[in-house]
């Protein structure tokens, strides 16, 4: 991939997409840079129910559909912030990438627990 200067992102090509992947369902959301919603799209949104939403190719749908929406705004470049522990994380990338936008930061969100949860208290005999 190319390493894209940056005199070519202007402030109205430059869209934001945060996808958040759970073990349910794939939503993504595409914002501009102060945060603002332009527009949304998920794996039920699609078109598939049920517990298929969960699956990739489901997530690959739900890209290309957001990509489309990008391409009508205007949108061609993109920063992608990923969130959740879902299957539909990469391949909605690639969904996103067959509608022709250039990806130029792909950052992970996912938090991570330290310390766990809290253990049980201790048997009293």
């Amino acid at each position: 991939m190319k390493v894209l200067k940056k005199r070519l992102f202007k402030k109205k090509n430059l869209g934001i997409i945060h996808i958040n992947s759970t073990l349910n369902n794939t939503l993504l959301t595409l914002t501009d840079s102060r945060g603002n919603t332009l527009g949304w799209s998920s794996s039920g949104c699609v078109g598939i129910k049920n517990s298929r939403k969960s699956s990739s190719y489901s997530a690959q749908l739900a890209g290309e559909d957001l990509g489309k929406k990008c391409v009508k705004k205007n949108i061609q470049f993109v920063e992608i912030r990923l969130k959740g522990i879902g299957y539909g994380k990469e391949t909605s990338i690639e969904g996103l990438k067959l509608c022709g936008l250039v990806i130029y930061k792909i950052s992970e969100l996912t938090s991570i627990p330290y310390n766990g949860c809290r253990s049980p208290k201790k048997r009293r005999v």
